[in-house]
């Protein structure tokens, strides 16, 4: 009777019974064994394609005829190719135990990480109170990350106030009056105080928060960089919107990258519904992969185009940009 195989005889015994086979054995288990590859037969290099999710906000965009459960989103999302799901915060409607455990089952099923949550807030208040609300809010939108299992929400620096309505902030490009008798240093400091405040919690809770150039002290890269800058915690960083700057929009989306944990990606087939940019995102993704980001790119569909042509349309043409 032959004397039993020692287990590194037994693994070469194996390893040329496997190529024989054309099986190929994993570098795990060679590498254990103190095998090391030839150069040629080193497994390839794999270019991972960029993940792209997409915001429920897209089957909303806040009108009153067409709001979706968020599990319904997800379904959509999953059916139509995307890789991920950022959540709208505003279009939760169920923020209990059971509603979270809705989301992330249907979330599981599908096959769709929950990859943002986008919230809104402001700090742009001369009344303490108001800001401590807005903390208060903030931090709760923290903890329904944690709970849901996502990683990071967007956050806003907030508004001034002083136009009439978001239509009228738009039709001035974002742009608008410092609140009189305030300047725009101290916007800034409330801001800064306040977000240092938040960026403790999401600490605890293991969640990134992203700063978004979304209008007000943010409208600019410049005023999303002063904030982070001085808050200098890695629990605040930056979300990118591309469809949020107005001006230099190549320019101040590249300042932005090196902060990046999640960009946002805007189109507007059928026509915006403020405006409509012509962003070309061949070059966006020329950005992004030089930058080294990594990350999600969502889709936030911002046009007038019946949803379900506009979306996977939307997301064919990223999926072809980041492809080239």
């Amino acid at each position: 009777m032959p004397a039993p195989l020692s287990r590194r005889e037994w693994i070469a015994t194996t390893a040329a019974a496997a190529m024989t086979a054309g099986t190929a054995l994993t570098s795990q288990t060679v590498l254990a064994e103190g095998v090391n590859w030839q150069a040629e037969d080193a497994p390839p290099k794999i270019t991972r394609r960029q993940p792209i999710g997409v915001s429920t906000y897209s089957f909303w965009q806040f009108k009153p005829d067409q709001k979706l459960s968020i599990e319904d989103c997800i379904q959509k999302s999953s059916a139509y190719g995307f890789d991920g799901v950022e959540i709208l915060h505003r279009q939760m409607t169920d923020e209990t135990p059971a509603g979270l455990r809705s989301i992330k089952q249907v979330a599981l099923r599908e096959g769709m990480p929950l990859v943002g949550l986008s919230t809104h807030q402001t700090f742009v208040s001369p009344k303490p109170e108001v800001r401590t609300k807005n903390i208060e809010h903030t931090i709760h939108c923290l903890e329904l990350a944690h709970d849901l299992g996502i990683p990071t929400i967007r956050v806003n620096t907030g508004t001034w106030g002083t136009r009439k309505n978001f239509d009228d902030l738009m039709a001035h490009k974002g742009i608008e009056e410092v609140l009189e008798g305030y300047t725009v240093d101290q916007g800034f400091e409330w801001v800064i105080d306040a977000f240092g405040e938040c960026a403790r919690a999401a600490e605890k809770l293991g969640v990134v928060m992203g700063l978004e150039n979304h209008w007000g002290l943010g409208r600019t890269a410049d005023g999303v960089l002063r904030v982070i800058d001085a808050v200098k915690s890695p629990w605040l960083e930056a979300t990118v919107d591309t469809g949020n700057f107005l001006e230099e929009q190549y320019t101040q989306f590249e300042k932005l990258l090196p902060h990046a944990v999640l960009i946002q990606a805007k189109t507007y087939y059928g026509g915006g519904n403020w405006y409509t940019l012509d962003l070309d995102y061949g070059r966006y993704a020329q950005l992004i992969k030089a930058s080294g980001y990594r990350g999600f790119v969502s889709l936030e569909f911002e046009g007038k185009a019946n949803a379900s042509v506009a979306i996977p349309q939307s997301l064919a043409m990223l999926r072809a940009a980041f492809a080239g």
